[in-house]
């Protein structure tokens, strides 16, 4: 409301500045037209237009009427359109621009031109001499930001008034919100809006009886259709059920609050089909809903049993096969398919496109609803009815349209003599009457108060026309398959946010490194998202972690759980932990995740993980893994070998630790790790899927990316069942010339000694730039492990991407980065390295401990190069 009246108090203003400007420039264009026809006429001006200096004469008292009437000029122009007079004396003697001669004609003109002084309104009126000739021409002109000023004075007094609008309407609004908040118990509109189609739905549109029953078998409420079949009196509400006058057997059956299915039960001279549900199986409260249905009615309007029985049979195949899958196209034909032939001799059904893509149904705003034929059974070729995918417009909201927003269906008995049928397409009816059908029922499929599509009937071999026991049960059949239709578009919308999930929570790109030429693919299960993920993880030292996991089950929570766990090694990563160190931490932390969500149910079912850290100044790997499959190793010469890694258990079993193994890796040889998915299979032994692997790799070299195609073509099956994530690594070591290392003596004195031949060494490969800040670090590490380390101690530089100063020791005493007070010697020397390099860090070996730090170079090395 409060926008609304913002909107109109804008829209109210802006009428009276427009307004006001037009009045404005109304006003200046009868004055510019006043002065010029007054100074045209007045005496002596055509005189002096025919003197020998028509500018001494006219001038002056061209520029004394500007000054008077507050006109922006007086221009007095000859017969040949030159300028005797004007405000800038620079343009007289000039040629006036625009059509003179049909002023000069006797036409006086009014306009808005540019003149040399701005956007100006002008009036030109011919001079005329006694004998009617034309001696020259007046031009008046005033500009529009004269004009526009004359508006200004009334805006105050609209924004004020404005203003007061807003602020007694904001006040309103608020105590009405208020209010409405507090009777609504802050419910919004959305949920008033549901709440209230839900009551309205079950109270008054449904055509059965629906009971709902507390837990100790009382009455809480009674639709009108319950009331009537069952006879119930006015105040029956908060009554037990057995209280109410019922049939014995009927009221048993209510009050004993377990499920029941077309149970029949008499009520008086009727006989209801009683269907019973608990509702606290969702989260409600407890209690049970019971719907009655008239078999008796029924079958007294049809007079026909066998007819009764075939629809029931009709409707039992219906809820059987409809909706035997999750894909809204496959849903609509098993519904056109189980009425027709059958219940009609042919049923298209026709699904918005919103559903299609399985996004959330929009309520119909009154225009044209486009949909689109979706499913057709029952016909033969050449029928003239529209084909598959053909986009058909109908107005939800026009009597012509087939059905309505509220949920009515179109009944059409006779299509001959239906004008109103005939009406949006005549061409069409007219084909469709030729081919032979006679008889139309159309109902909408609603969902939720929203119309998901239409269901088409049409009867042409049977002879007998649609009638109201048709339209009843084709309401029946429309409703229980619009239930399928929905859950089928929420699930190909949860299914594409899951897949949008996941492919979030996997790497987006490569990270840059030089020790490693990598490629991967990852392939989600046609079936559902699953949990496999991989990483590539840049280290110290010139090292790179490879990661491949499997989170076991598929969904939203398989993803989620993904994406936890690829955060994890991320974060564990950077403590330049062992893999078999890694991957114990990983295990603890799944346990701890596993009881903390024990009693949600959303623990983490199963997870495997492999971990490699690949070395490129050694050229050596170290693998671990937790009951995932083993990497296979391409060597240069083409040969494959599985290496033997210790399996370890899957994530989250605890108690057994990890084992890592070190490989040797040739340069140029090719890691690759995968998940289950690509070798576990149903129908094939894994030791065959393993050979065949091996057969895939072995041969020619390859780059890392043909790899990978060869890989997922060789063993891939035509319907993937499980995710697969592949990657490829080609190793590649460090040049021995872009790497030193020194042995220190543990004295102060061997410090300097240590930045004499660091910056020889950065002066033969061009680094000169960095000796300064490299100096400054290695005296810091240096003296560091001099003074708090063990022997022996070392120094290595690598210059890979950046410039790696590395000093290890024996001690496993690690420093760390703090203030030191003013009055302290010492303690500033981390802190100046982590200053000056990029980044600084410690990690543990088997016989101590290596700080390390980076420089970033102005120019990094090629790839190449590693």
């Amino acid at each position: 409301m409060l926008g609304i009246v913002t909107l109109l108090v804008v829209a109210a203003v802006v009428a009276l500045v427009v307004q006001g400007r037009r009045d404005s420039m109304k006003e200046a264009r009868t004055r510019s037209l006043s002065v010029a026809e007054t100074f045209a006429h007045a005496p002596g001006v055509a005189a002096a237009l025919d003197s020998r200096d028509p500018t001494a004469v006219l001038q002056p008292r061209a520029e004394e009427v500007r000054r008077s009437t507050g006109v922006e000029y007086v221009v007095v122009a000859g017969t040949n359109g030159i300028r005797y007079t004007h405000p800038d004396i620079a343009l007289i003697g000039k040629r006036i621009l625009g059509p003179y001669k049909d002023v000069l004609e006797g036409e006086a003109i009014t306009r808005t031109v540019n003149a040399s002084r701005g956007l100006a309104v002008s009036s030109a009126v011919p001079v005329e001499r006694r004998d009617g000739t034309a001696a020259g021409l007046v031009s008046v002109g005033i500009k529009v930001d004269t004009i526009n000023r004359l508006a200004y004075p009334s805006l105050p007094l609209a924004l004020g008034a404005a203003v007061v609008a807003l602020a007694l309407t904001a006040g309103g609004a608020g105590l009405v919100s208020r209010r409405l908040g507090r009777q609504t118990r802050g419910l919004g509109p959305a949920e008033m809006t549901r709440m209230y189609e839900h009551h309205d739905a079950v109270l008054h549109a449904v055509r059965e009886g629906v009971l709902i029953l507390t837990a100790d078998g009382r009455l809480a409420l009674a639709n009108d259709e319950a009331r009537r079949l069952l006879g119930l009196p006015a105040d029956a509400e908060g009554r037990s059920v057995t209280d109410l006058g019922l049939d014995p057997r009927t009221a048993e059956l209510l009050a004993s609050g377990r499920v029941a299915t077309d149970e029949l039960r008499p009520a008086g001279n009727r006989l209801l089909a009683v269907n019973l549900r608990p509702t606290g199986e969702r989260g409600g409260p407890p209690g049970t809903v019971a719907t009655l249905r008239d078999t008796t009615e029924l079958q007294a309007v049809t007079g026909r049993a066998q007819t009764v029985r075939e629809r029931l049979l009709l409707l039992y195949r219906a809820g059987a096969r409809i909706g035997t899958t999750l894909d809204v196209t496959t849903t609509a034909q098993e519904l056109a398919e189980v009425a027709a032939p059958g219940f009609a001799d042919c049923a298209t059904v026709d699904l918005a496109d919103s559903v299609l893509r399985g996004e959330e149904p929009e309520p119909p705003s009154g225009e044209v609803m486009d949909m689109r034929r979706t499913a057709v059974s029952g016909v033969a070729p050449g029928h003239p009815l529209y084909p598959l995918g053909r986009v058909i417009g109908f107005v939800p909201t026009s009597t012509e349209g087939i059905g309505s927003s509220s949920g009515h269906t179109w009944v059409v008995p006779d299509l001959a003599a239906s004008h109103q049928w005939r009406l949006p397409d005549p061409e069409q009816a007219a084909r469709i009457l030729e081919y032979g059908f006679h008889s139309l029922l159309s109902v909408p499929l609603h969902s939720r108060g929203v119309i998901l599509g239409m269901a088409n009937f049409w009867r042409a071999g049977n002879e007998a026309p649609f009638d109201t026991e048709d339209l009843s049960f084709a309401e029946e059949l429309v409703a229980r398959a619009a239930v399928s239709v929905d859950n089928a578009r929420r699930y190909t919308r949860e299914h594409e946010m899951a897949v949008t999930l996941q492919r979030s929570l996997l790497p987006s790109g490569l990270p840059e490194q030089n020790a490693l030429d990598v490629a991967y693919r990852y392939l989600p299960a046609q079936a559902g998202v699953g949990g496999d993920w991989f990483d590539v993880i840049p280290l110290s030292g010139a090292r790179v972690a490879l990661v491949v996991g499997d989170v076991v089950g598929h969904g939203l929570h398989a993803a989620a759980t993904m994406g936890r766990l690829r955060t994890t090694v991320h974060n564990f990563s950077t403590l330049d932990l062992p893999p078999d160190e890694l991957l114990s931490h990983l295990d603890e932390l799944v346990v701890r995740m596993d009881q903390g969500e024990e009693a949600g149910g959303g623990g983490i079912t199963g997870a495997t993980c492999l971990y490699a850290i690949y070395d490129a100044v050694s050229g050596r790997c170290s693998v671990a893994r937790a009951g995932h499959p083993g990497p296979a190793l391409v060597l240069p010469d083409g040969t494959v070998e599985f290496p033997e890694i210790p399996a370890g258990l899957p994530l989250g079993i605890g108690g057994m630790p990890f084992e890592a193994t070190e490989l040797e890796v040739p340069e140029g040889s090719r890691l690759v790790l995968y998940t289950d998915g690509l070798i576990e299979r149903r129908d094939r032994d894994i030791d065959d899927s393993l050979e065949q692997l091996r057969s895939a790799l072995a041969g020619r070299e390859r780059t890392p990316e043909e790899t990978c195609d060869d890989v997922l073509k060789a063993l891939l099956p035509s319907r993937q069942g499980d995710d697969v994530a592949l990657l490829v690594a080609r190793t590649r070591t460090l040049d021995p010339a872009r790497r030193v290392q020194w042995q220190v003596d543990p004295d102060p004195a061997a410090v300097a000694g240590v930045r004499k031949e660091a910056i020889r060494w950065l002066t033969e490969r061009g680094l000169d730039e960095e000796g300064f800040v490299t100096e400054l670090i290695l005296s810091e590490l240096v003296t560091n492990a001099i003074r708090y380390g063990s022997e022996p101690i070392s120094v290595r530089l690598l210059h890979d991407r950046a410039l790696i100063c590395e000093v290890s020791d024996c001690s496993s005493t690690s420093p760390h980065l703090r203030y030191a007070a003013t009055t302290d010697e010492g303690g500033r020397g981390l802190f100046l390295v982590a200053q000056f390099a990029e980044r600084w860090g410690t990690r543990y070996t088997e016989r101590g401990k290596v700080i390390w730090s980076e420089q970033t170079l102005d120019g990094t090395p090629p790839r190449g190069q590693a």
